[in-house]
């Protein structure tokens, strides 16, 4: 029999009830998480002193009166959202604190240790799961990603429903895994990175960040884009460290909008890591996601040490992706995301040019396509897609449905911004399914095709053996004399190496390279007649 040594009375554990619903939890197939507040109320911030316990017994029922064998302890908890914040099922920040009221990193129902986590509350996506399904896409995609799980919660002895705990991005060797600054961080490497910022409404404070100088082409008046300093923080970031990257940024921008940004040593290439931006398109643009590119949108500098350059990502808030509004781009499984301001040219938050640039350069494009055609034969295949929302809607049903719309009874109603609305859980679980098959299909004869041969034109490259015990052969041919880069990636997109070799004449050529450790890499060779050659390798064990 547990001892409420932190929260409630016994009495008051056992029937757990909202007096809107009358639903009584007493015990569930997913994790429960307890939350007492002490009577005080939650604010928007900043964060209140308060308990919570994890009821998590892997393989077995979860009971209310059962030990809080997953986590026990003091958090701060506020609201959090901005849209979010009109719906009645409130998403709460959450920061686990020790006795001092410091931050305190645990691991929470088997996620790495941290210690600021999020509780999020699906309530206008009656499916439950848009974004748990777009953080496992961006997973599968060999990129980090908030990881999630599904629980039931009570709040102050009242049963709130399905909430999904996740990773709240940050700094983090297990989330954003750049380099930690300090406000000595003002010269030399130390000042190249790591930095996370996030392109977002601007919070009123002008110290938080910039507005960027570069407008899409059909910008109207009025409207911006403003960059955010969420890693290190506007109160924390100082001067030196502004410059350097609002400078870094604007020199992107700058080669990105100048009239030889196609070049691969000089151009845009220089600046960022082009699979990441790759693979965050796609992602974006399989969700349709309405906020992309210009409202929660996070991006990365590396230190130059670690190669230095831009990576987009991670992936945030897709409540509203998945064929899930009424408003400008709509539902249905149809169209471009990233000309989101192309077709509601009034709205205030603009999608930088960057996407419409890169789309300019064939190199790109075809880059694109292969990234495509590979995710589509596997990860990404319709049926694994299916696979996944089945999963994990399974086991949602078994019982944990039925109690949270009995609390929340929405389904059948319209809620902002809803596009369809479907009588049953089981038709909006359907719907979606049906959504995400005529999107792929739409993708799939709209995203640019790979062409066989354009990243290889005018050279002779082997990258051997293939699989590598470790020690491996670059070979490549010139029929001119120039500049040879060339550029090796983890899978996690780190770069591992970045080196340039002068050649005075033609001929062939070999370059020795030793793999650290097992996994798969990525290899970019840029030439001097301007081509590009990529591939993947295999280091074996």
């Amino acid at each position: 029999m547990k001892v409420f040594r932190l929260f409630l009375s016994l009495p008051l554990l056992l029937t757990a009830t909202l007096l809107m619903g009358q639903v009584t939890l007493t015990s569930s197939n997913l994790p429960i998480i307890v939350i007492n507040t002490n009577g005080v109320g939650i604010p928007d911030e900043p964060k209140i002193a308060a308990s919570m316990g994890i009821i998590n017994n892997v393989g077995s029922r979860n009971s209310l009166t059962d030990p809080f064998n997953d986590f026990s302890g003091t958090i701060g908890i506020e609201l959090r959202g901005s849209s979010s914040q009109m719906f009645p099922k409130k998403q709460y920040g959450i920061e686990v604190r020790d006795a001092l009221g410091n931050g305190l990193s645990v691991s929470l129902l088997g996620m790495p240790a941290e210690s600021d986590w999020i509780l999020s509350a699906p309530y206008d996506d009656k499916s439950l799961i848009r974004d748990a399904l777009a953080y496992h896409l961006g997973l599968q995609m060999g990129r980090y990603a908030p990881r999630t799980r599904f629980c039931e919660l009570v709040l102050n002895n009242s049963y709130m429903g399905i909430y999904v705990l996740t990773e709240k991005i940050k700094r983090d060797k297990n989330r954003v895994n750049v380099h930690k600054m300090s406000n000595t961080d003002v010269a030399g490497d130390a000042l190249t990175g790591g930095y996370l910022l996030k392109i977002d409404k601007n919070s009123g404070n002008p110290t938080d960040g910039w507005t960027s100088s570069h407008y899409p082409y059909y910008v109207t008046s009025g409207q911006t884009i403003y960059i955010m300093h969420d890693y290190p923080d506007g109160a924390h970031i100082v001067q030196a460290q502004r410059n350097y990257i609002q400078q870094f940024v604007g020199e992107f921008e700058d080669v990105l909008a100048g009239p030889d940004f196609k070049n691969p040593t000089t151009g845009y290439n220089k600046y960022i890591d082009v699979d990441s931006f790759i693979d965050y398109f796609l992602m974006q643009e399989v969700s349709k996601n309405p906020d992309s590119y210009r409202l929660s949108t996070y991006f990365h500098k590396f230190r130059d040490s670690d190669g230095g350059k831009l990576a987009m990502g991670p992936i945030w808030d897709f409540n509203l992706g998945f064929g899930d509004v009424d408003y400008c781009t709509q539902g249905n499984p149809e169209g471009f995301v990233y000309q989101f301001n192309q077709i509601c040219s009034q709205d205030f938050w603009l999608v930088p040019f960057w996407w419409d640039r890169l789309m300019m350069d064939d190199f790109y494009r075809n880059r694109m396509g292969l990234r495509w055609s590979a995710l589509r034969e596997g990860k990404f295949s319709t049926a694994s897609l299916h696979a996944y929302v089945d999963s994990v809607t399974t086991v949602l049903k078994k019982e944990a449905v039925q109690r949270n719309f009995a609390v929340w009874p929405v389904l059948g109603q319209y809620v902002w911004p809803n596009y369809y609305v479907g009588a049953t859980y089981d038709a909006e679980v359907q719907w979606l399914k049906n959504w995400i098959t005529d999107r792929m299909t739409w993708l799939d004869r709209n995203l640019p095709k790979a062409i066989t041969g354009l990243e290889n034109t005018n050279s002779d490259v082997q990258v051997f053996p293939n699989p590598s015990q470790g020690h491996l052969t670059v070979q490549y041919a010139l029929k001119s004399a120039g500049q040879v880069r060339i550029q090796w990636s983890d899978a996690a997109g780190r770069m591992i190496s970045d080196d340039s070799f002068a050649h005075e004449g033609p001929g062939q050529f070999q370059q020795q390279y030793v793999m650290p450790a097992p996994g798969w890499y990525v290899y970019k060779l840029m030439l001097p007649d301007g081509n590009l050659v990529t591939g993947k390798l295999i280091r074996a064990n």
